[in-house]
């Protein structure tokens, strides 16, 4: 057992894990990256690279099936899904190899093992029969999620399944149970809906997405259900049965219970932080259900350790991630950074897309926040209108006495890439007439941007 010596160790390389060790690299650290798997973790692998991947090739077939609406006669597409698995892992392994190249071009040690603290600054990897203990100056802990569990139900990984296990499956069901309507879940219904699955999606909230802005969540329903995406909320599934050709599924409605049968349940109730043994018990490591415990400069509460990322529990996702990462070397380095969660973009990649940042009208009127609203259809949008993607709004909540942007919410084309400027806009502090007396070029998608401001600038100047 040989010892090695870095002034920082990372242990786990997804998008919080490798962006705090460049940081901490170009801070001048000597860096060391332990990863059990391949560089990239949850977002590159099992997350956001593999179903954008999936959700594009829906949305190819998708339009092919749509060819004629646009004056183009084409024969019946015929689906692949062993190919579209194929392109999938081919996107992921290029982009492993991308992450690989990082590291090696920001002089970062990576070790492949599984890493756990056994001292205040000491890491033991352990892999291929070999345990390497490792001194660190410093140590980020960024070990993740895994998919979270539902008690009563357990996956098989071939009837009942998880977000992990759906990116594999080859076989197209021709009907789907999905429970759990947060980003996980309906962004697998729209994957297997345009695949040709009869999709039913159960909620235990009263809609689906319940941390979004009512109205966007309430319009993004709306349109799933024009798809024939069955969406059931208040709604949970009381009994699962194997029967001879799929499963058999009792679920409590308000309306009763209703029984259905399905080849396959994909459970997606979202995710557990995986920071349960990552450190020696004594060393008294602070976790909660999983969840490391941390403060605004990404400290636990033994001094010199930090946690990143899902592992802490928090917002999970990946940009949150590498900001948190980069905090977290910042601190390493010893210079002093706290994080900051005022404008977080979070997008949902379903057709049409979902995306919101800052505070929506419900959480203003939470905090005795006095609020104006500004709101433009796609439907107005020429732009929208010659792309055939015409459905959903962009929502504007201001501050009523000075009209400063305080949230923005988008359901339609593109929303995930629009809300760059909802984002923008809350960071600088802009006003609903900043982004109104802006010129936005013509025909595309931001002119909604700008008449939803322009919206609010009228209901703003009607209460001033």
């Amino acid at each position: 057992m040989c010892t090695q010596s870095y002034d920082v160790v990372v242990i786990g390389g997804g998008p919080g894990g490798y962006t705090a060790a460049a940081k901490a690299s170009a801070l001048g650290g000597n860096v060391a990256l332990i990863e059990k798997k391949v560089l990239g973790g949850t977002c590159l692998n099992q997350g956001c690279i593999p179903t954008k991947t999936l959700l594009k090739s829906t949305e190819v077939l998708a339009t092919i099936k749509k060819a004629k609406e646009f004056g183009i006669d084409v024969g019946a597409p015929e689906l692949k899904p062993e190919k579209l698995i194929k392109r999938k892992n081919s996107i992921i392994k290029r982009l492993n190899t991308g992450v690989n190249h990082l590291m090696k071009s920001a002089n970062v040690t990576v070790i492949a093992g599984e890493g756990k603290i056994i001292g205040q600054n000491e890491v033991v990897v352990s892999g291929n029969n070999e345990r390497t203990v490792i001194k660190a100056g410093k140590i980020i802990i960024a070990s993740g999620s895994e998919p979270a569990n539902l008690p009563g139900i357990k996956t098989d990984g071939v009837n009942i399944i998880n977000s992990n296990q759906a990116l594999e499956v080859s076989d197209v069901p021709s009907e789907l149970l999905i429970i759990g309507g947060g980003a996980i879940g309906v962004e697998f219904a729209g994957i297997f809906n345009k695949l040709g699955s009869k999709v039913t999606l159960v909620e235990a909230f009263s809609r689906i997405l319940p941390f979004a802005d009512e109205e966007a969540s309430s319009t993004l329903k709306q349109l799933l259900t024009r798809e024939k995406i069955n969406i059931l909320t208040d709604a949970k599934v009381a009994e699962v049965n194997a029967a001879e050709d799929g499963q058999v599924v009792k679920i409590d409605t308000p309306k009763g219970e209703k029984e259905l049968k399905v080849d396959k349940i994909l459970v997606a109730v979202g995710r557990r932080p995986n920071g349960e043994q990552m450190a020696e018990e004594d060393l008294g490591l602070a976790v909660e259900r999983g969840r490391i415990v941390v403060n605004s400069k990404m400290e636990t509460n033994i001094s010199g350790i930090y946690a990143i990322g899902d592992v802490t529990g928090g917002i999970l996702l990946a940009h949150v991630a590498s900001t948190e990462g980069i905090v977290a070397a910042v601190n390493a380095m010893g210079s002093e950074k706290d994080i900051d969660y005022s404008v977080v973009p979070s997008c949902i990649y379903t057709s049409p897309e979902l995306a919101s940042v800052g505070l929506s009208e419900s959480q203003a009127a939470q905090q005795g926040i006095n609020v104006v609203i500004g709101k433009s259809q796609f439907i107005g949008s020429g732009k929208a209108v010659t792309m055939g993607e015409n459905k959903g709004l962009v929502k504007i909540v201001a501050e009523a006495d000075t009209g400063k942007i305080l949230g923005m919410h988008i359901v339609g084309p593109q929303a995930t890439s629009l809300i760059g400027e909802g984002a923008l806009a809350v960071k600088l502090g802009a006003t609903v007439e900043d982004i109104a007396d802006t010129i936005h070029a013509h025909p595309s998608l931001p002119e909604t941007i700008m008449e939803a401001a322009e919206n609010a600038l009228q209901n703003w100047r009607v209460t001033n």
